[in-house]
């Protein structure tokens, strides 16, 4: 199935049923009271996370989903229907961006997490709800609330404990190869990776992590050069990220030139993915003797001012890998056990009786229904209950 990480769509909660003016008629009762029953709320939209789907493909070709208006009430002090509510599943990982104000709305990080990403419109009040010790014959009654509609982007962030992040042909996907299961295209050409992979790499028999290759980044590549950093979102998740530098570039550029870029371009991303934790890893020292690679290694270290871990790898001939493996394990191990970071809560549902209908019961949205006290003579076929209804 292809691979797709963003999606546009169209959410549109139901909008809320609306209150009904309505007499209770009965024989020999001349004139009976109010009895307009409210509308039903309208259905919200909800955000699910399923650990079965693993793209966004779906949402490519299927971009507007509704939840169901509320029905309206009725006489008899009959409440409407509140409308179904509409659930889409994404992947885990998912999360949801309003496009007009760029706010986070949702974002599921486990299996079955639900979040409502449009609320549903409030329900109308009927008559019934109008009368008083002043008032008691009401004929006003209220029409239910627009439900909320949004245009949101969908994201979806991959889960992985370590993300890796360099220039094309820095070895990232032999890397992966070397130390899982996963078989991403390898190819001496740039962009041979052209959308991310996820690897479980074993360190021991109890001891396991994910770990995410990205397509390679270029220079300019925050300004959209190459295939931009659309990817590196996929590294927000990521607890440590392994920056891999070619010693010996196919193209004759400088290691050290090439080290800068992938920083410059990390930081102009996110600060917050640049002040993760992050290692250098050298790799292709295989091609060079070991006295020219610690020059090199060294001179790249001291350009960058780096006091941060290092490691010294040929991933095509799995040297160091393993070592490489344990050492991340034990690393992550020693990292604060800490809940991923949501930027989003839940929104706070409040009861149904709440301050908007006390404001709407004396509000401009009350609406007087016209009549004629002639109606409420003994002539009229008695069917139990009389609802007047706008022309």
């Amino acid at each position: 199935m292809k691979f797709v990480d963003e999606s546009t769509i169209k959410v549109e909660a139901g909008d809320g049923g609306n209150g009904v003016v309505s007499f209770w008629r009965e024989k020999f009762v001349e004139k009976g009271g109010p009895d307009g029953g409210d509308g039903g709320d309208g259905g919200d939209v909800y955000m699910q996370a399923d650990e079965n789907l693993n793209t966004l493909v779906d949402y490519r070709f299927e971009r507007f989903h509704k939840a169901e208006r509320g029905k309206n009430g009725s006489g008899g002090n009959c409440t409407g229907r509140r409308g179904a509510d509409k659930t889409i599943r994404v992947p885990v990982g998912t999360r949801a961006v309003d496009i007009h104000t760029n706010e986070v709305v949702a974002e599921v990080t486990e299996h079955g997490k639900t979040i409502m990403i449009a609320k549903g419109g409030w329900h109308g009040l009927g008559n019934q709800r109008f009368k008083s010790s002043v008032n008691r014959a009401p004929r006003q009654k209220t029409m239910g609330t627009k439900g909320e509609v949004r245009e949101l982007r969908l994201e979806l962030l991959l889960l992985a404990d370590v993300g890796m992040l360099g220039l094309p042909n820095a070895g990232k996907s032999t890397f992966i190869r070397a130390v899982s299961a996963a078989k991403p295209k390898v190819a001496d050409y740039p962009f041979t990776t052209l959308i991310p992979s996820l690897g479980v790499v074993r360190a021991g028999a109890e001891r396991s992590f994910v770990v995410a290759d990205i397509p390679g980044l270029i220079e300019g590549a925050a300004d959209g050069a190459g295939l931009g950093v659309r990817f590196l979102k996929h590294l927000e998740r990521c607890r440590v990220l392994l920056h891999m530098i070619d010693l010996l570039p196919v193209d004759g550029s400088d290691p050290i030139t090439n080290a800068l870029t992938i920083i410059d371009e990390l930081e102009q991303y996110s600060e917050k993915v640049s002040a993760k934790p992050r290692w250098l890893i050298f790799n292709k020292v295989d091609l060079i003797s070991e006295e020219e690679a610690d020059e090199k290694i060294q001179t790249i270290i001291d350009a960058l001012g780096w006091e941060g871990r290092t490691a010294r790898i040929s991933a095509i001939n799995k040297l160091g890998t393993k070592e490489l493996s344990f050492e991340l394990a034990e690393f992550m191990e020693s990292l604060p056990k800490e809940a991923l970071e949501l930027t989003v809560e839940e929104e706070k549902v409040d009861f149904k009786w709440d301050d908007y209908h006390k404001d709407a019961i004396s509000g401009k949205d009350v609406i007087t229904e016209e009549w004629d006290d002639d109606d409420w003579d003994d002539d009229d076929e008695d069917d139990g209950h009389v609802i007047y209804v706008r022309d």
